[in-house]
C-alpha cells in the first residue's frame, strides 16, 4: 500500500498542474453543454455563474467591520425580498446559466423559513444549480445545521475573527463564542456537507496576533481557514494602516511553516490556497485590497430588497423587485440583469478611492444607493425618488421604489425653476415633534485629562503646564460648550438660510467624555485618538415642521465650541465627526431610532 501511494506507477504520478487541466478542461466541456445566457456576460467576457442572495439585512451580532457603530437603516418589511420572489429570481438565474447559489445577510439563520427557501432551491438542481452554499456567523447554527443540510445545504462558510470569547465580545458587541465554535464542530462532523471554510477578517493590532493559532485549526480538521483582509465600507472606519497585506500573513506563516506550498484553487476562486505537510485542512487568503481578482470574477449579487449588485465596491444598483412586483416577464428580468452586468467594470477602484460614502455597509450587502436607470417600462406614476442614504454627504443619488404616491422628482427647497425656496408649511397641522442628534469631538490625551480634572502623566512638563493654563482661561471647557449648543440650536434659522423660525419648547444638551477601544478609535495623521466627547442634543417645539436641523446645529456649535477651548492643548489633533439625527417623532415621514442608539433619545 505505502508503494502505490508514493506513486511508483507512472500514470499515478502526473504533476498536479496537468490534473488540475484536465478537471479544468471537462468542466469547461460539461458548462458548453448547458445553456447559458449573454445576460450573465459582461464587456470583458465574463461567464456569471455564481449568484450570493442575501435573505435579510438583520443580524444577531454588531461586528465593528460589517456594521456602522451607530447601526444601520433597516429596509421596511415590505420592501424585503418575499420566498417566492427569492425562488423566481433563483430560478431565472438558473435557468439562465447559474450554477452555485450562496446565502447570505445580514445573518441569513435569522430569516424565518431559511429551511424551506433551502429545500426550494434544492430542486432548481435538474436545471443546472451544482451547490448550495451559506455564510453564517453560527451563532444560532449547531441545532439546525443537520436539518438545513438534508434540505440541500452543501457549503458552509463560518465567520470568526478570534479565538479570544473576550476578544470577541469586543469585536462583534455581543457574547456568543461557545456558540460559534459548537457549530464549527458540528459542521465538521455533518458527512452530507461538501466543504467548511472558515473566514477570518485580518485586522492590525486586534487579532492579527492569532493568525497561527487560526492555522493550527486546520492541521487535525479538513477545514479551509481563510485570511480575509479588512475591507473598507459604509461606516466600519475603514484605516489603510488597519489592513494587514496578504502577502504579510503568508510570510508570518512561512516563518513557522517554512515547508508550505501553493495548492490548486477552485476555478473562480477568490481565495489564494496554501497547504501544510501533514495537515488535513489548508489555508487561504483573500487580498481584495492588496491584489484583487477582478479579472476571474464569475460573482453577482442579489440584496435582501432585491436589487442587484453587480460588484461588491460599486454603489450602483437595479431593482429587480420593484420589475417583478410591476408584472415583469422573465425576458424583461433577463434584459434589466444584462443591462447591469453589462455595465460592470473590469476591476474595483484601489483600496483608498472606494466609495464608502453612497456604497451600502456591508451588512446591507450582503441603505439605499444610486441605480442604474432600466430598459423595462415600469410605469412612472407608480415611482417615487427615494434620496439616497443619509450617509452619502457629498453625492446626490437616488433610487426608485415602488409606491402607489404620485410625488414628482424634485428637490423640496428648489422650486419648479430649480432656485431655493423656503418650503410652504401654512396647511400642515401643528404637532409635538422631538430630534435627537449626537456627534464626537475625538481628542488626544491630555486634553481628555483637562476637561475630566485625571491627573496628567506629564505633570512635570513645563509645556504642558503652559498649555493647559493657557486653554483653562477661557473656563470649563464642557460648561461653555454646553451654553453654546443652546445658543446655536435657538439661532439655527440664522445661520441655515431656508430653515423656518420655531419656536423651542425646550433644548437639552450634554457633553459626555469618553475613553473608546481600538475599533471606535479615530486615526489622524501619525496620532490614534481613543478619547473623545460625545454631544447629545434634543430639541422639542409644537410646530408645523421638524426640529432635526436644531438638534443637529446644537451638536456642531457644541463640538465646534469643544474644539475653541481646548485647541492651546490640542489644536493640531483633535478631530470632529460622525455628527448625525439619531432620533425624531412626528412629522410626514413618521418616528425613527437609528440602530444602535436608542439611548440618546
Amino acid at each position: 500500500m505505502n508503494r502505490i501511494r508514493t506513486g511508483l506507477c507512472p500514470s499515478l504520478a502526473r504533476p498536479l498542474s496537468d490534473v488540475r487541466a484536465r478537471v479544468q478542461g471537462r468542466i469547461a466541456h460539461v458548462d458548453a453543454q448547458r445553456p447559458f445566457s449573454p445576460a450573465l456576460l459582461d464587456s470583458f467576457n465574463r461567464r456569471h455563474d455564481y449568484l450570493r442572495i442575501s435573505l435579510t439585512e438583520r443580524c444577531n451580532l454588531r461586528c465593528f467591520y460589517c456594521m456602522p457603530s451607530e447601526g444601520v437603516e433597516l429596509s421596511p418589511r415590505e420592501h424585503i425580498l418575499t420566498d417566492d420572489e427569492v425562488i423566481r429570481l433563483a430560478s431565472l438565474f438558473v435557468k439562465s446559466g447559474v450554477r452555485k447559489i450562496r446565502l447570505t445577510g445580514g445573518e441569513p439563520t435569522v430569516r424565518k423559513g431559511l429551511d424551506s427557501i433551502i429545500a426550494r432551491l434544492n430542486e432548481l438542481r435538474p436545471f443546472g444549480l451544482d451547490s448550495i452554499a451559506m455564510t453564517s456567523n453560527g451563532l444560532a447554527l449547531h441545532r439546525r445545521l443537520s436539518d438545513l443540510v438534508r434540505k440541500g445545504l452543501t457549503h458552509l462558510n463560518l465567520s470568526l475573527d478570534t479565538l479570544d470569547p473576550f476578544k470577541f465580545e469586543i469585536m462583534t458587541r455581543r457574547p456568543g463564542h461557545d456558540a460559534v465554535l459548537r457549530s464549527l464542530d458540528v459542521a465538521l462532523s455533518c458527512s452530507g456537507l461538501q466543504s467548511v471554510k472558515l473566514n477570518v477578517v485580518v485586522v492590525k493590532g486586534l487579532n492579527d496576533s492569532e493568525v497561527l493559532d487560526f492555522v493550527e485549526l486546520a492541521k487535525d480538521k479538513s477545514l479551509s481557514v481563510r485570511f480575509i483582509e479588512f475591507m473598507p465600507f459604509t461606516g466600519n472606519k475603514w484605516d489603510k494602516a488597519k489592513m494587514v497585506p496578504s502577502k504579510q500573513l503568508l510570510d508570518t506563516v512561512k516563518h513557522r511553516h517554512p515547508t508550505i506550498a501553493r495548492a490548486p484553487d477552485e476555478l473562480n476562486d477568490t481565495a489564494r490556497s496554501w497547504k501544510i505537510p501533514g495537515y488535513a485542512g489548508n489555508i487561504g487568503f483573500i487580498s481584495s485590497m492588496s491584489d484583487h481578482f477582478c479579472s476571474s470574477c464569475n460573482r453577482l449579487r442579489l440584496t435582501a430588497d432585491g436589487q442587484i449588485k453587480v460588484c461588491l465596491f460599486d454603489a450602483k444598483e437595479i431593482s429587480l423587485r420593484d420589475a417583478v412586483r410591476s408584472g415583469a416577464t422573465d425576458e424583461d428580468l433577463l434584459q434589466i440583469i444584462g443591462s447591469a452586468v453589462i455595465e460592470k467594470k473590469e476591476k474595483h477602484a484601489g483600496m483608498e478611492s472606494i466609495d464608502v460614502l453612497t456604497n451600502r455597509p456591508m451588512i446591507l450587502i450582503g441603505g439605499p444607493q444610486q441605480s442604474l436607470m432600466h430598459p423595462f417600462p415600469l410605469p412612472l406614476s407608480n415611482l417615487v425618488p427615494v434620496a439616497a442614504s443619509s450617509r452619502a454627504v457629498t453625492r446626490v443619488e437616488r433610487r426608485w421604489q415602488s409606491h402607489s404616491t404620485n410625488s414628482t422628482l424634485r428637490l423640496t427647497h428648489l422650486n419648479s425653476d430649480g432656485r431655493p425656496s423656503m418650503v410652504d408649511v401654512g396647511d400642515k397641522d401643528s404637532t409635538k415633534r422631538t430630534a435627537t442628534a449626537i456627534g464626537y469631538i475625538y481628542i488626544p490625551r491630555i486634553a481628555y485629562e483637562l476637561v475630566t480634572g485625571t491627573p496628567s502623566q506629564s505633570e512635570n512638563d513645563l509645556s504642558v503646564d503652559k498649555r493647559r493654563s493657557k486653554a483653562t482661561k477661557k473656563g470649563d471647557a464642557l460648561t461653555v460648550a454646553q451654553l453654546a449648543a443652546i445658543m446655536g440650536c435657538k439661532r439655527t434659522s440664522e445661520l441655515i438660510p431656508l430653515c423656518h423660525p420655531l419656536q423651542l419648547s425646550n433644548i437639552s444638551a450634554t457633553l459626555t467624555p469618553e475613553v473608546v477601544d481600538i475599533q471606535e478609535s479615530r486615526r489622524h495623521g501619525s496620532y490614534t485618538l481613543s478619547h473623545r466627547i460625545r454631544c447629545t442634543a434634543t430639541v422639542s417645539c409644537e410646530g408645523k415642521t421638524g426640529v432635526e436641523m436644531e438638534a443637529l446645529t446644537a451638536v456642531s456649535i457644541g463640538l465646534l465650541t469643544v474644539w475653541d477651548m481646548l485647541k492651546a492643548v490640542a489644536g493640531k489633533e483633535m478631530v470632529i465627526g460622525d455628527i448625525i439625527v439619531s432620533h425624531k417623532s412626528a412629522g410626514k415621514s413618521g418616528d425613527f431610532t437609528r440602530c444602535g442608539t436608542v439611548e440618546a433619545a
